[in-house]
């Protein structure tokens, strides 16, 4: 019996203000380098893109993170949270703000990282160390006691208040 493998070919572009991450051929994602402000367009595929890549921060940023401690609490299945949970290294999107009409206003790019247990359920809280990247105007929502939405593309699964 013969055993295949299948290849993930990821690819980054950026072109002007824009970054493209494209999976075998296909954009998954994009973000507006000035703003922050980003785009999942293919939440499966990101997921396993971002899976399979924790360490990409580090690599993109050379290793200029802004780091926060925080409790995190993900949202029930039934609340409309994720039907799975996640790993350490996870890269949601992260937002602080919502326009007047509820929509995104900015979303900002940090992994969480967990310490003891190696993931978080849906409906869990516990505490994590966010690690966002330095690239991006996030410092004024820095605060202790700041509360953010975790979010997969429109989707929100959870919310993280600095500790």
């Amino acid at each position: 019996m013969k055993t295949q493998f299948k290849t993930m070919s990821i690819r980054k572009k950026i072109e002007g203000n824009e970054l493209y991450v494209y999976m075998n051929g296909t954009l998954i994602y994009k973000r507006w380098l000035d703003t922050g402000q980003s785009k999942v367009f293919d939440v499966m595929a990101y997921d396993k893109y971002t899976l399979t890549s924790i360490r990409e921060l580090e690599y993109e940023n050379n290793g200029e993170l802004l780091t926060v401690k925080a409790k995190l609490k993900l949202k029930t299945t039934e609340e409309g949270g994720r039907q799975t949970g996640f790993i350490s290294g996870y890269s949601p999107n992260h937002v602080f703000e919502y326009t007047d009409k509820g929509q995104l206003l900015q979303t900002f790019i940090g992994d969480i990282q967990f310490v003891g247990k190696p993931t978080i359920e849906p409906g869990e809280e516990r505490e994590v160390i966010v690690r966002f990247i330095m690239n991006q105007p996030i410092e004024k929502y820095l605060n202790k006691g700041q509360i953010w939405w975790i979010h997969e593309g429109a989707k929100q699964i959870g919310q993280a208040e600095i500790l």
